[in-house]
């Protein structure tokens, strides 16, 4: 988005400036040592401890370790001072979800190129507000969707691009994780109050996989979702765009499979899929039984034919409960499950029963 390059074509170093110093600032750091082209010459964060320790295991000029602490103590003095600086070319915003646009507003307008952390934006809203800013001031903005850049996102692109499933018609991506007890212990990005929760910490992967094959806007046909002190720990949505489909399901509290599935209609056979797995270990079950009897759901909701916002925060807007409360042989159930004799299992998580059932996944399309 916008104008301005970065001098990839003029062979210039570009130098970056990181807002924020928390470990995925940390991460970039050592990446950003790896590139030829760039150099790292500011930091700035509210401790004072923090921005000096940052410069000195990076490699950051002493003058370019920039605080709060140091400034005055003001919220966000250091963050405005490496704006400031006519020797960033562009900044790396590594702040907390519901603090990114406004420090990408602030960084376009200053004129620095933007590399934003995902999510980008919390909502549709404040994403027209960025994308506006962006073409206002001819500036680069960016979201770091690390996945589109991976070796195995480009293998798929590629078998996709050559025809290898034929038109895509449905894209399923699936990234479930064991996060313990980070939500409801709180005090990181995952429990903030307006910019927490698993849908826009994980499931924007599984979105930007979605949007990537489908692209256009799509319509939430079915979604159910779990939550844990107010926010959002699992959420799993059937989504459409006309004859296309999608699903996406993300959680926080189960390790599951991490998957992105893509089906077509090939050529040569009625139906073909290309599966990309990022967990070899994780292998499916059998078919979901018919019958089961199943424990009654503690905090599962359910809505159905809804926008996006509806997957947002469990008073938006109203639901039904899942109609499994004794009993369920519905497909679609992700009801949260709890033991028969309802105890708690590891962590204090409900434990899925024995039948608990993941969608089987068919094997990879042979590379060519």
């Amino acid at each position: 988005m916008g104008e301005k390059g970065l001098g990839e074509k003029d062979g210039r170093t570009v130098r970056w400036g990181i807002v924020g110093a928390g470990r995925i600032a940390h991460r970039f750091a050592r990446s950003l040592a790896r590139e030829r082209r760039s150099e790292l010459v500011a930091i700035s964060c509210r401790s004072a401890g923090r921005a000096e320790a940052f410069a000195l295991e990076h490699g950051v000029p002493e003058d370019g370790a920039l605080s709060d602490e140091a400034l005055g103590g003001a919220a966000g003095a250091a963050h405005a001072a490496l704006l400031a600086r006519p020797d960033v070319d562009a900044v790396y915003l590594a702040l907390p979800h519901s603090m990114h646009l406004e420090w990408a507003l602030a960084a376009l307008r200053a004129g620095k190129a933007v590399l934003c952390e995902k999510p980008a934006c919390v909502d549709a809203r404040e994403a027209r507000e960025l994308v506006r800013a962006a073409r206002e001031t001819g500036a680069l903005l960016m979201e770091a969707m690390k996945t589109r850049f991976s070796p195995l996102y480009r293998h798929v692109r590629d078998l996709v691009e050559r025809g290898a499933v034929g038109e895509v018609r449905r894209v399923e991506a699936l990234l479930e994780n064991d996060m313990g007890d980070r939500i409801a212990r709180g005090g990181d990005y995952l429990s903030d109050a307006r910019g927490g929760g698993i849908l826009l910490d994980s499931g924007i992967y599984c979105a930007s996989w979605v949007e990537d094959y489908l692209g256009g806007p799509l319509e939430v046909v079915a979604a159910e979702a779990r939550w844990d002190h107010g926010h959002d720990c699992f959420v799993d949505a059937e989504l459409a765009r006309g004859p296309l489909t999608a699903r996406l399901v993300t959680a926080a509290d189960a390790a599951g499979p991490r998957t992105a599935r893509i089906v077509g209609s090939g050529a040569s056979s009625p139906w073909r899929t290309c599966t990309a797995r990022s967990a070899p270990g994780w292998s499916a079950p059998g078919p979901r039984p018919s019958t089961s009897s199943s424990p009654t759901p503690s905090t599962t909701s359910t809505t159905r034919s809804r926008t996006s916002s509806a997957l947002r925060s469990p008073g938006e807007a109203s639901r039904t409960s899942c109609p499994s409360r004794r009993r369920c042989a519905a497909p679609s159930c992700s009801t949260s499950w709890g033991t028969p004799s309802g105890r708690r299992g590891d962590r204090g998580r409900p434990q899925p029963p024995a039948h608990a059932w993941r969608p089987r996944l068919i094997p990879e399309l042979p590379n060519g």
